[in-house]
């Protein structure tokens, strides 16, 4: 554990990771579930920082069966999906709470949206600064590097900063 910086807490059998257990990732992605020979076994749930989680049956460390649920309540659904889709483009608030009246546009999931620093993108898990090409969360902790594919993808669709704002400036 002290080379991969997960922490693990639970039962062991034989040295090994076996039993009810909750297994943190340096991402700060925890998983809660049972646990057989060292890998996720069982019934079990990753839960994710953001908020979301992922439900499911595993089977030697990989998920057989699962359900996403985002951080808003929305359930993914493989073979029904139609959310935010080429017929019906609303956000799931909008779904959920209503469409706000004429000349009110949601810009996000999230009403009111994100403020997003000067010459920065929103890309979702968040800010994108085009000049150094990283990705930042939205609490300033470093994510990762954008590739040339997703750095393009970044500056086409996703929202960017236009004003400063007062007392937040994510570190270049």
């Amino acid at each position: 554990m002290e080379y991969t910086g997960s922490k693990y807490i639970g039962e062991y059998v034989d040295g090994r990771m076996e039993g009810k257990a909750k297994y943190i990732l340096p991402t700060e992605t925890v998983y809660v579930g049972e646990m057989k020979d060292g890998m996720f076994h069982g019934e079990g749930t990753l839960y994710y920082p953001n908020g979301s989680q992922y439900d499911a049956v595993w089977e030697n460390g990989l998920a057989i069966k699962g359900t996403y649920t985002f951080a808003d309540g929305l359930h993914y659904d493989e073979k029904n999906w139609h959310y935010c889709d080429g017929y019906d483009r609303r956000f799931f608030t909008e779904i959920r709470n209503g469409l706000k009246p004429a000349g009110m546009a949601q810009l996000t999931n999230m009403d009111p949206p994100r403020k997003v620093p000067k010459g920065w993108y929103d890309c979702g898990d968040g800010f994108y600064n085009p000049v150094t090409r990283v990705i930042k969360d939205y609490r300033n902790r470093f994510l990762r590097n954008a590739d040339d594919d997703e750095h393009e993808w970044i500056t086409r669709t996703c929202r960017k900063g236009y004003t400063e704002i007062v007392g937040h400036r994510p570190k270049l």
